[in-house]
């Protein structure tokens, strides 16, 4: 059994010992789910180039592609380019223009690979935009896109939360822009606990008067939206929208506190999938997908729930901060020799914090090697002056 030091909150060293057991790696394809699920991949800095991460990023292209193919490996789709930890905080829309072009060549090598690109209005600075304005904006942005031949996520615009005068504006630009997709495009209404920037997204702070905005948009234009993905953390305003959504308009859930009750659904219908966790927990989520096609919704729920109180660590307020807990993960699984992060963001949790990640991590089974995974939080910790 593995043990390492571990700080706690009353600054004294635990002693703890690892119990987890790894999730084994198995390659699924998509169609091995019967839910479409897309992790919303990160970005994987350089850590040799002579940069100020702050200000200028730096991408290792090859580490971040490679992660890719390993989502792909494992059945799960990836949501391009919409990280909003990164988009937007750190990758602005010229990286975004690169990261898109080069995932979808690498898509396009593989008869399997699910892929969908964030398209948004990051070129924008400020609040005072025309609906036409920050239409001109989603189109260039979408263009692109489409141009590639990808799929199309609608990003939440932080321009068109600062200008809109009332729920009519959202409406009219919403229209607009979903008139030139060339194929159904996936919605994404975040919330303000992800990005202060939008909060009142759909002209209203409170989220069920907002729900009413955003219905009547999908509604109007449902022949262009395969589906939509909320990210209000709140389970009961997801099951309430779910039920309400046009016929053949699927709910993605976004919910990184309540993914597995709602993926596995009730009797009126279930969510599908676009999380940023299945980044940091990919066996895992491919493995309980694939029981859950099976019918094993008990082993489905034995896999995942493990994994959602250390969803909620990595996810919790400030919200915004939750990359640095994904990427942290993947430093420890070996996915990446390092624990650099674009725009510097490996700063914006604590010790303590990952301390009890790395706990969770363990009783979620989701460290690869424990022995490998203990040498790479002790070198961390010693950086941090923890012995």
């Amino acid at each position: 059994m593995t043990e390492i030091n571990l700080p706690r909150p009353d600054r004294s060293i635990e002693r703890y010992s690892m119990t987890g057991t790894p999730i084994a790696l198995e390659q699924r394809k998509a169609s091995d789910f019967n839910r479409v699920a897309f992790a919303a991949a990160h970005v994987v800095a350089d850590p040799f180039a002579d940069n100020d991460p702050w200000l200028t990023p730096a991408i290792d292209w090859e580490g971040t592609l490679r992660f890719r193919h390993r989502l792909w490996d494992l059945g799960l789709g990836v949501a391009e380019a919409m990280d909003t930890a990164q988009r937007g905080m750190g990758l602005a829309w010229p990286q975004a223009q690169e990261l898109i072009s080069r995932a979808l060549k690498e898509a396009s090598t593989r008869q399997d690979a699910l892929i969908a690109c964030g398209v948004g209005t990051d070129g924008l600075a400020g609040s005072d935009y025309s609906p036409g304005q920050i239409v001109e904006a989603y189109q260039e942005q979408l263009d692109f896109v489409q141009g590639q031949g990808g799929r199309v996520i609608l990003m939440a615009s932080r321009a068109l939360a600062a200008s809109a005068k009332s729920p009519d504006d959202y409406l009219e630009t919403y229209a607009r822009v979903l008139a030139k997709a060339n194929e159904k495009v996936i919605i994404h209404w975040l919330g303000e606990m992800f990005d202060p920037a939008l909060e009142g997204y759909w002209g209203n702070r409170d989220h069920d008067v907002a729900m009413d905005t955003c219905l009547e948009m999908i509604e109007a234009n449902a022949d262009k939206i395969d589906g939509i993905k909320i990210s209000l953390l709140s389970k009961e305003k997801e099951i309430a929208m779910r039920r309400r959504l046009p016929a053949g308009v699927r709910m993605y859930t976004g919910d990184d506190f309540n993914y597995a009750e709602l993926i596995a659904g009730d009797e009126e219908g279930h969510s599908d999938a676009l999380l940023g966790i299945f980044d940091a927990i990919a066996p895992a989520a491919s493995k309980a997908l694939a029981s859950l096609k099976r019918g094993a919704s008990g082993e489905f729920f034995d896999i995942l729930e493990p994994t959602v109180a250390l969803s909620r660590h990595i996810f919790k307020a400030p919200t915004r901060f939750y990359k640095t807990g994904v990427i942290f993960l993947a430093y420890l699984n070996g996915l990446q020799d390092h624990f650099t992060m674009v725009g510097g963001q490996e700063s914006t949790r604590s010790t303590l914090h990952m301390a009890e990640l790395f706990r969770l991590a363990d009783k979620a089974n989701v460290l690869a090697d424990p022995d490998d995974a203990a040498r790479r939080m002790r070198s961390f910790l010693a950086v941090r002056g923890v012995h």
